[in-house]
């Protein structure tokens, strides 16, 4: 490795050429861009981070943290109301419905003033402002298989017409973006509407997911396969250069000095006023001027730089439990209030799970041979020794995919249909019935965990369970965006991770087993059952109802007895911050927030 030392007189003699590359540089690529740095948050990103900052290619909670503070979509949630409620963002105002026959027809108008952010692929580098047909191309990039969407899931048999332009473009020679698509009617460069195939209750939902965030044709096509590293989008935040982005390591933002007129809300919910979160109502967004995100694949280096005041927050990490709450009472330390740290335990619309490739060789198929084998783990699985161990017995374990707080979960969270363990004798019972007697003839299975956090360790302990009735585990521990793509791929035979609801829907979780949506789409586990994707095409349109919550019940209780997945359990998430961090309300149900954060430097 070549030492500074060594460097040194070469970098003398180069200096003023470096110099002028670099000022070069940066002026044609951003030009007017302001250089000062003046107020930063730095902000962890608790993995390996995005894998691309095209939302399009997102999926994943570190894509959303990353690409929501570029892009921006038509609506969003509001900061401090809970439970979430949607407001406009690209938007002047709600969109409004009505019904043409049998269809859902929304009608939006674009908020005036909008623009991209400057960059050389306009003319004179100065960002234009955001019309209908830029909403309707951002979309229809969702259905070019060349751009290597991870959630078009989310338009499956939605729009009119729009599956069947998917199909078409994808089989011609090159795919046409102008070509029509008969539910997108572009009204005026200000007005549009979207023509449903029936009344889809989650439609709206959708338009806050950063993966329909508004994009620049001029952009794409200027940067091809690099869009993803040369991001343009509306957002309160931008790259200057690509350099800013490390992969695996860290992310520098600055404030886009063009953003359009947005403020700190003025709504708000009444214990706010006492935690100062209603002192900023009315300032101009963003607040402060540059954003970092180092990432951390472990916890160890994270914890230990917000102790050391070098992270203006953090997750707590189980491991580190100790030392930031009291065993008894579970308060925050008083040593840590002395230092001005305020703590806050968010509740996680949270689906952790044990997942099943329901295409593998050895554990996937519908057999009742196949199905004990898959339930013969599940019931050796002690879910409760997990939840003392790693999470001080303060995560909420159940059964099915739906979890607390939305409808459809069960009961003190105990199904009609279960099989959480442990159980070993049943395990063991249900074992031989597939036909591998105290595990003799069954090979060891492949499982799939992240090396963040104590994933490993969690897994070192389902491994231990599992070999009490036979079942042996061979361990892949690797990067996060790593377990993705091998899920995605349909390579994992079993896998682990947590699935955070997009919105608060449980048919966000039941999506999740519907067969169009397998890998690489949300159903993860390639589950495929005709009379479940019946009922989900069912509830799809159906609004809040007695009728609705009990199909949500037959479904859950459908993928249960099918054994797809091992869990659920649901965390409450630990924050904590510094005196020094103004406006923070964390939450997880959406990710934009960093624009309303402020930083208090005398502190």
């Amino acid at each position: 490795m070549r030492t500074l030392s060594r460097l040194r007189p070469l970098f003398t003699a180069t200096l003023s050429l470096a110099a002028l590359i670099v000022a070069f540089a940066g002026t044609l690529a951003f030009p007017d861009q302001a250089r000062g740095e003046g107020k930063t948050l730095r902000l962890p990103i608790r993995s390996d981070g995005p894998k691309s900052l095209d939302p399009v290619q997102g999926s994943t909670t570190y894509d959303n943290r990353a690409c929501c503070q570029i892009y921006e979509t038509l609506l969003q949630y509001k900061y401090l109301v809970r439970p979430p409620q949607l407001e406009p963002l690209l938007l002047a105002e709600m969109p409004v419905s009505r019904m043409e026959d049998s269809r859902m027809v929304w009608k939006f108008r674009l908020k005036p003033g909008v623009r991209f952010h400057d960059d050389p692929c306009f003319p004179d580098g100065k960002g234009r402002e955001i019309q209908s047909s830029d909403v309707f191309y951002s979309w229809k990039r969702m259905a070019d298989a060349d751009n290597k969407p991870k959630s078009w899931w989310l338009f499956v048999d939605t729009i009119v017409g729009f599956d069947a332009y998917r199909a078409t473009q994808n089989a011609a020679d090159t795919f046409n973006y102008d070509a029509p698509v008969e539910g997108f009617r572009v009204l005026s460069p200000s007005e549009f509407e979207v023509v449903l195939t029936q009344p889809v209750q989650r439609f709206l939902w959708l338009l806050a997911m950063f993966q329909t965030s508004i994009v620049p044709r001029e952009a794409v096509e200027e940067y091809g396969k690099k869009f993803g590293r040369h991001p343009v989008g509306t957002g309160p935040f931008r790259m200057n250069r690509e350099e800013d982005w490390v992969p695996g390591k860290s992310l520098v933002l600055h404030r886009n000095p063009t953003y359009h007129e947005c403020t700190y809300p003025e709504e708000h919910m009444p214990e706010d006023v006492a935690t100062g979160l209603t002192q900023a109502a009315g300032k101009r967004l963003p607040i402060v001027d540059r954003v970092e995100f180092p990432m951390y694949v472990q916890d160890q280096p994270m914890w230990l730089e917000f102790r050391a005041g070098n992270l203006l927050y953090t997750q707590v990490p189980d491991e580190y439990w100790d030392q930031a709450f009291t065993r008894r009472r579970k308060n925050l330390k008083k040593s840590l209030v002395k230092e001005g740290i305020t703590h806050a335990r968010v509740p996680l619309l949270d689906f952790i799970f044990r997942g099943f490739n329901m295409e593998d060789e050895v554990l996937g198929g519908y057999t009742a041979e196949k199905k004990a084998l898959r339930q013969a783990i599940c019931l050796a699985l002690d879910w409760e020794e997990m939840n003392d161990t790693f999470y001080h017995g303060d995560n909420i374990i159940y059964d099915g995919p739906i979890p607390p707080g939305l409808d459809g979960f069960p009961k003190d969270g105990k199904g009609p249909v279960s099989f959480h363990g442990p159980d070993l004798q049943r395990a063991r019972d249900l074992l031989a019935k597939a036909g591998y007697p105290d595990g003799k003839g069954l090979p060891p299975i492949e499982y799939y965990v992240s090396r963040g956090g104590n994933s490993p360790e969690q897994a070192e302990v389902t491994k231990r369970q599992l070999s009490k009735i036979g079942v042996k585990l061979q361990l892949r521990i690797v990067d996060f965006s790593t377990l993705i793509e091998a899920i995605n791929n349909k390579k994992g035979p079993m896998f682990s991770f947590a699935w955070g609801s997009d919105y608060p829907d449980a048919e966000n979780n039941l999506a999740l087993f519907y067969g169009p949506n397998e890998s690489p789409g949300s159903n993860h586990y390639n589950y495929k059952n005709a009379e479940y994707d019946r009922l989900y095409d069912k509830i799809r349109s159906m609004p809040p109802s007695p009728e609705r919550t009990k199909i949500y019940e037959q479904m859950r209780d459908m993928v249960v007895e099918d054994c797809a997945f091992s869990g659920g359990m649901a965390r409450s998430r630990n924050y904590l911050w510094h005196a020094s961090l103004k406006n923070f309300k964390p939450t997880e149900d959406f990710y934009n927030w960093v624009k309303y954060l402020d930083i208090d430097e005398s502190k």
